[in-house]
């Protein structure tokens, strides 16, 4: 979740374990795990679900986590770098893993894959994208996508429909913006690389996934025309007031809320989202929806993302207990309990769901999205996420660079070349994640 959000109710809780490093006994072996933000409800999930239950299962480990909120990018290369660091890694995704891998801060988890039966129980695709020169470095903790919340209820007053082409969608955005909403709810106040949600948005549905897959394997170049009328269209999108005046001033839960109060009509964000729904649109007597994000072929697009991944220290002193955490985690009733209650942040990517029983609690729009998020990448019809996809550097021009095109201070061509240079040296490098052959 650390590419997407940072939930309020977290900050100040950074460096609260939940259980005290030092409170073991003497024949307990400790294993550290370092978590992003989590609200104090989320907190509680991890400690009754994961902590307590894997240290009653495992007497002899001692498992604790620490919630390093947003500096845990900053801090974990810190660590990992002096040596140190967590046993159970969390990363913001396979970017990540890559030049972590090559830097031998991470332990191959072949041996483990073929002890726990990772390799037949996680969905192949996802083991592929934790690898690094055919060695298996990191497990997807979860898989999303991108798509396009809106307001049943709005739309029904409306009578408007969900778009499926790009044309129906600017359509629908003139008119609202005629009735005086804003057409996009979003806004990168507290998260800035929320711009690169948008830019994974243009690439796939107006560029399209093979030519995103093209680029991502050097067959054509960044500059290819067909991205740059991509951006060109991102860009348009921006000067037509489709994010509205406040974009840079509102929080992602801020922007995200105006959708349930139908001030915005629709909000181009991901899966994690669903963690917004019961919030908001309960109070303001609206029900919610979520489609793929239109497309110019009018087939709906899935950009495929992870949203973390997870990996044992290098330097650990107790990598068998790291990889027990690993594995507890990747089975059926774990991902049951912990979806029931957390949804958009534990879609765990097992191969077989048959066995998963999700309380009657859990919305039925987030399974359906799950539903067809799944058929989606089973098929090979998926997109790709710049954040799960780019190497580090690339990824991270590319945040700042999108919004140096939207404030007129670069044109879409320029943006573009710098990232192709970009992208150019880190490939070279060997730092671009692991790119499955499309299906």
């Amino acid at each position: 979740m650390q590419r997407r959000t940072i939930l309020k109710a977290g900050l100040g809780l950074a460096s609260l374990p939940l259980l005290p490093r030092l409170a073991f006994a003497a024949d307990q072996k400790p294993v550290t795990f370092w978590y992003e933000s989590a609200s104090p409800e989320n907190q509680d999930n991890l400690k009754n679900l994961l902590v307590d239950p894997f240290n009653a299962a495992h007497p002899e480990e001692l498992l604790s986590i620490d919630f390093r909120g947003s500096d845990l990018d900053k801090q974990l290369r810190v660590a990992m770098l002096s040596g140190t660091g967590p046993d159970v890694v969390f990363t913001a995704g396979p970017s990540y893993v890559a030049a972590m891998a090559q830097a031998g801060q991470l332990l191959p988890l072949d041996d483990y894959a073929k002890k726990y039966g990772w390799n037949e129980r996680l969905l192949p695709l996802f083991l592929d994208l934790g690898r690094y020169e055919g060695k298996l470095y990191a497990l997807a903790k979860t898989y999303e996508t991108l798509g396009l919340f809106y307001n049943k209820t709005l739309f029904a007053k409306n009578n408007w429909k969900a778009p499926t082409t790009i044309a129906e969608l600017e359509a629908l955005a003139d008119e609202m913006k005629g009735k005086g909403l804003v057409p996009f709810g979003a806004g990168n106040a507290d998260w800035r690389p929320a711009n690169e949600w948008h830019v994974s948005i243009a690439i796939n549905s107006v560029a399209g996934p093979e030519n995103v897959y093209k680029a991502l394997t050097g067959a054509i170049q960044w500059t290819d025309p067909a991205f740059v009328a991509a951006i060109d269209k991102l860009a348009e999108w921006w000067d037509k007031g489709y994010f509205g005046e406040n974009y840079f001033s509102l929080t992602l839960e801020q922007s995200f809320a105006q959708i349930a109060t139908g001030q915005a009509g629709m909000a181009p964000t991901g899966t994690w989202s669903f963690t917004n729904i019961k919030p908001y649109f309960p109070d303001n007597n609206a029900e919610p929806g979520f489609v793929g994000f239109p497309s110019a072929s009018g087939d709906p697009i899935f950009p495929l993302g992870i949203g973390s991944t997870l990996s044992v220290n290098a330097k650990s002193e107790n990598p068998d207990g790291a990889a027990a955490v690993l594995d507890y985690m990747f089975q059926d009733d774990f991902y049951s309990k912990m979806n029931s209650v957390w949804q958009g942040e534990w879609n765990l990517p097992l191969v077989d769901l048959s066995k998963v029983k999700l309380s009657d609690k859990v919305l039925p729009l987030y399974t359906e999205a799950m539903k067809e998020l799944s058929a989606a990448v089973g098929a090979g019809k998926y997109g790709y996420t710049t954040w799960t996809f780019l190497p580090p550097a690339t990824d991270t021009y590319l945040v700042s660079g999108m919004e140096e095109v939207w404030l007129k201070k670069t044109s879409s061509t320029d943006f573009l070349k710098k990232l192709d240079e970009t992208f150019k040296q880190e490939k070279d490098a060997g730092k671009v994640p692991a790119i499955p052959p499309r299906a």
